[in-house]
């Protein structure tokens, strides 16, 4: 297959460089792309200074940070609407909470048959290391409440580590989404069940950030399960309408 893995960036100078090195290791035939938000702290540099011994690595310099979502679909459009004919496009975070040495196991979940390749948490096998109790009460719950109200049958909902094959994601429109935080996740979810896709979840060891900061907040926390709510309500409405 012909793969596009894309990161989106802010901030990540400490674990880029470490990060691309063990992607390109593990993953020499991919194209990658970095999708940075304008760090102030360099990342795009770092990124620069590794495409100069891998090519394949390249970084798309935005000059503002308007939200993950739209960084998300920045590089989604690259695969899409690029030059280069991909079959599958890949997106991980660059904070080594996720290990690289998935990558391929999304692709070949995909070349297996499945459409979408989903790296869960919340799947047998699956666990989170490194968060405090609160956190992985919130992040369970969360999944919990949106498959409830979203009526999605994935494990983890808001799974930032996935692989989708270019003509499913090409279904799945992912350049109309609307959602400009962590909850674009959830949203793919939505967009993924509803074109009633092949999706298959693979158990995750995810292990939280040694460096640098997460970007997760109380304010994020809150718009996303705020969003949730409303697109519960909307589906919901319009099946009801349909009904009558």
């Amino acid at each position: 297959m012909r793969v596009l893995i894309v990161t989106p960036t802010y901030q990540e100078a400490d674990n880029i460089t470490v990060f691309l090195q063990q992607l390109v290791a593990q993953c020499p035939e991919a194209d990658v792309l970095v999708v940075d938000d304008g760090s102030p702290d360099g990342t795009a540099d770092l990124v620069d200074a590794v495409t100069v011994q891998h090519p394949r690595v390249t970084v798309m310099r935005r000059t503002s940070k308007d939200g993950l979502g739209a960084a998300y679909r920045a590089g989604f459009a690259v695969g899409l609407e690029g030059p280069q004919q991909y079959d599958a496009l890949v997106h991980i975070d660059a904070d080594l909470s996720h290990p690289v040495e998935m990558v391929p196991q999304l692709v070949q979940a995909l070349a297996d048959g499945a459409e979408v390749a989903v790296a869960s948490r919340y799947v047998r096998g699956g666990e989170v290391v490194g968060w405090p109790w609160y956190r992985r009460l919130l992040s369970g719950w969360g999944n919990a409440y949106s498959r409830a109200v979203l009526g999605v049958p994935m494990r983890d909902v808001t799974a930032g580590f996935r692989a989708y094959s270019i003509d499913a994601l090409r279904r799945i429109d992912p350049l109309a989404t609307t959602a400009e935080g962590y909850v674009f996740h959830t949203e793919m979810s939505v967009r993924s069940s509803d074109q009633h896709l092949r999706i298959v979840e693979l158990p995750l060891r995810f292990v939280d950030r040694q460096y640098g900061s997460s970007k997760m907040s109380g304010r994020i926390i809150t718009e996303s399960m705020l969003t949730v709510t409303k697109m519960g309500l909307g589906r919901r409405w319009r099946r009801l309408r349909r009904s009558r």
